[in-house]
C-alpha cells in the first residue's frame, strides 16, 4: 500500500517544508478528538508513564493497545505530518483507523481478501480484514486468541467473502471483476472462483487456460495466460498472475 501510517503520504512542498511533531502536539491533538472522531466501543485514556513518557491506551471489545506519544510523534515527523493543530489531528484520527482489529470484531465482521504475504509483495495469500469507512484494516490475532478462535475467525470471514457483491465488466478477452459493497474489497470473489469463472462464460468469454491478475485493494483481471501475463508487465504497481486451479489452494497470510 501507497499510504502512510498517518493517511496519503505528503506532496513534495510538505516534504521540502519539514517540521517536527512534538509529544504536546500529539496530546494536545487528542484532546481535541470528539465522539464523532471515535468508532462506537472505543476508548482511549493519555496516562504518564514512569521513565518513558505519556503513553495513549485504547480500548475496544477487549483489546488494549498502548504506544507511546514520543513515538507517535517520531513517526508522524518521518511521515511528514504538518506540525500545526489541525495536522496533527488529522493525523491522530488516521492512525486510529488503522488500529488493531480486537478479535471478538474480527469475528463479526471480518472478511477474507487476498494480500502479500511478503515484503517483496511476490507471494499472495488469504488474510482477514475489517472495513472502517474507506480503509481496509487487516485483522492479527492477539496474544490471547487461541488456534480453535483463528480457526473460527477465518472460516467465518471465507463465509462473508462469498457474500461479498461484485460487478464483472467484459473489456474484450479481459474480464474486470470490481466489489460494489465497499472500497478494497474486489479479491472477495475469488474465494468462489468457479463463479466468476461461470458469469465469464455465460457473458461470453470461455476460457481454456484461465489466469487472473491480482494487485490487493484493486480489481481483479481474468484472461487468458498471455493475456493476463501482458497485463502484469503493464501494470504501474505490484500484482501476481495466478492459474485459476492454483487459487483455491492459497494459504493465510
Amino acid at each position: 500500500m501507497s499510504e502512510t501510517l498517518f493517511g496519503a503520504p505528503s506532496g513534495l512542498f510538505a516534504r521540502l517544508n519539514r517540521t517536527e511533531v512534538r509529544v504536546p502536539d500529539v496530546r494536545a491533538a487528542l484532546s481535541r478528538l470528539t465522539p464523532a472522531d471515535l468508532d462506537p466501543g472505543l476508548r482511549f485514556d493519555v496516562f504518564e508513564g514512569t521513565g518513558t513518557g505519556p503513553m495513549v491506551v485504547l480500548e475496544e471489545a477487549g483489546r488494549r493497545s498502548r504506544v507511546l506519544l514520543a513515538e507517535l510523534a517520531t513517526q508522524m515527523t518521518r511521515s511528514r505530518v504538518a506540525a500545526t493543530p489541525e495536522g496533527v489531528t488529522a493525523a491522530v484520527v488516521a492512525w486510529l483507523a488503522r488500529r488493531p482489529v480486537p478479535d471478538e470484531v474480527a469475528v463479526a465482521a471480518g472478511t477474507a481478501l487476498l494480500d502479500w504475504t511478503d515484503p517483496a509483495q511476490t507471494v499472495l495469500g488469504w488474510r482477514v480484514t475489517v472495513t472502517r469507512g474507506a480503509l481496509v484494516v487487516p485483522w492479527r490475532p492477539s496474544r490471547t486468541a487461541s488456534l480453535p478462535l483463528v480457526h473460527q475467525v477465518r472460516s467465518a470471514a471465507l463465509g462473508r467473502a462469498a457474500t461479498v457483491d461484485a460487478t464483472l465488466r467484459m473489456q474484450g478477452p479481459v474480464g474486470l471483476c470490481t466489489a460494489t459493497d465497499a472500497p478494497g474489497l474486489d479479491t472477495a470473489v475469488l474465494v468462489r472462483p468457479e463463479a466468476l469463472l461461470q458469469e465469464m462464460a455465460d457473458r461470453g468469454l470461455r476460457l481454456r487456460d484461465g489466469h487472473v491478475v491480482v494487485s490487493p485493494g484493486r480489481p481483479v483481471a481474468c484472461a487468458e495466460g498471455p493475456v493476463a501475463r501482458r497485463l502484469a508487465a503493464e501494470a504501474t504497481e505490484s500484482c501476481a498472475t495466478l492459474p485459476w486451479r492454483t487459487v483455491a489452494d492459497l494459504g493465510w497470510a
